[in-house]
Formats: structure tokens, sequence, C-alpha cells
């Protein structure tokens, strides 16, 4: 299954990082935490984030929007997932929808399914394999929309593709290249996103995500100097990224270098007591 770190999520969200954790601890989504304190978050948290994200966009207020996913998450059976329904808002109302009914969560009652008809549509739409001329014209911008979607329901295929899609038609679009890099690397398939991560590093005049992925990829080949390489430049961008502080903590401890390592670890362990 492909996991994405909190920086990861916080990024395709369009949250902050303190706000990601912030739901995380307060059991609005389920990531995963390893022994080292560090989350790993699925694509159904990536998708109850995006939702949440989306609610803020619409201006609803951040308390509303947790007691509003709080108390959705006690009304949907046990076992289902909060990017198994449509989240709606429509003026001052938050409507949520699924294939058999449609609600707002705050009260419980019930609405008219005409209520959202107009505004419900598939969560990861079709990708046509031969796109309408209509199809054909739509932005890159859209059609990373549309992969972001495919990406979010598992089907990691057709995302990749639409991915590969967007850069055709918009070859400067460096979240779509990183996207395609992590897809390819949860396949295995190292080289090939090692390429795109480097790229999208070069390209978007030091993006950070695009750098720790680099360092992950490298050090996943076993180049770990090139990936301590990867992981200063990420922090050279952003001292406050924790993971890159964690990862390369490790690397340098198995360098020899126990004063760097320890360095790095504690920022690490202040960053995370923070956030």
């Amino acid at each position: 299954m492909l996991e994405y770190s909190t920086r990861e999520v916080a990024e395709l969200a369009g949250l902050s990082e303190v706000r990601v954790r912030r739901w995380a601890r307060a059991g609005l989504v389920m990531p995963e935490k390893d022994s080292r304190g560090r989350w790993h978050y699925s694509f159904q948290d990536l998708a109850a984030l995006r939702a949440a994200g989306k609610m803020l966009d619409s201006k609803v207020p951040a308390k509303r929007v947790t007691r509003t996913l709080r108390r959705l998450r006690e009304q949907l059976p046990a076992g289902r997932p909060l990017s198994a329904v449509k989240i709606l808002v429509t003026g001052e109302r938050v409507i949520v929808k699924d294939r058999l009914a449609a609600w707002e969560p705050e009260s419980g009652q019930g609405t008219l399914d005409f209520d959202v008809r107009e505004m419900s549509q598939q969560v990861a739409p079709e990708l046509p394999r031969r796109p309408r001329a209509e199809e054909k014209a739509a932005t890159a911008d859209g059609l990373y929309q549309i992969a972001l979607d495919l990406e979010l329901a598992g089907r990691g295929d057709e995302a990749r593709d639409a991915y590969r899609e967007v850069l055709r038609r918009d070859p400067g679009l460096v979240a779509a290249r990183v996207n395609l890099g992590r897809l390819l690397h949860a396949a295995g398939q190292l080289a090939e996103a090692e390429a795109l991560y480097r790229a999208a590093f070069e390209q978007g005049q030091g993006d950070v995500v695009a750098a720790f992925n680099l360092g992950v990829v490298l050090e996943d080949q076993g180049k770990f100097d090139a990936a301590a390489d990867a992981y200063e430049a990420a922090l050279a961008l952003d001292e406050e990224y924790a993971d890159a502080h964690y990862n390369l903590s490790r690397l340098l401890e198995k360098q020899g270098d126990a004063r760097g390592a320890l360095r790095h670890l504690n920022r690490f362990r202040r960053l995370m007591q923070n956030s």
C-alpha cells in the first residue's frame, strides 16, 4: 500500500503540517505511527484531508470542520472511511452524500437528493483512452486534478498515465513530476523515480518535496552519500522539515558522524514536540 508522509499529505491536501498532525491526534484521520514516532498516511487519510481542505477553502471555520468530521466519523458504519462519501459545501450548509442518501452531519438530518444532485460528481472520473475534442482542450491543471482523484481512488495505473499526459501538455508542472515519481517509487521503479525527482528539483528551482523524495529513493538504492546530499538540500530550503532531519541523522550515524547525527536527531525531536 502506498503511504504518504506528513509533508506529502499536507502538500496534496493544501493544509499546513501543523493542521494535519492536529487532526491526526484528534482521530479524524487514522495514520500509522512507526516505532520512531513518524506518521504514515494512506489513500483514505489523504482523501479525508483533501475534503477537509476544501471545506476550509469554502470559508468553513476550522473548528466547524473539525466538529463536522468528528460527527461524520461517528455516523458512518464501522470500517467505512471518510473517503467513501462526498462532502459538499452549499452556502452555509455542509452536506454529505453517498450512493443511497444525503444528510447534514452536524444535525444528522437527511436532505433531499436534488439539493446536491447538480454538485455531485465522480470522485475519480474516467481518464478517456481517446479524449473527445472538448476533453483534448482541457488544461493541464484540470487534468492534474483528475490525476489526483485517480490516485486517491487507488487507481495507480490510470493516475500514472494521467500524470504523464499532464507533463506532455505542460512539462513545467513540477507537482505532476513529483507525484508521478512517487507512484513509480512505490511500484519499485527506482531509477525512473530518481530521474523524475531530480528533474523536478532542478526544474522547480529547489522544490523541497522533490529534494526529500530524491533522498529517499537514493537511500533505497544504497546511494547513501548522494542521499545525504539530497536531505541537506531539502533542509537548506526548509530547515523545519522534520523527516529530512530524521533521515539525515540515520545516514550520518551510518557514516560515523555521531555529532552530526545527534544534532539532526535533536532537531527532529524538537520539531515533533512543537507540532
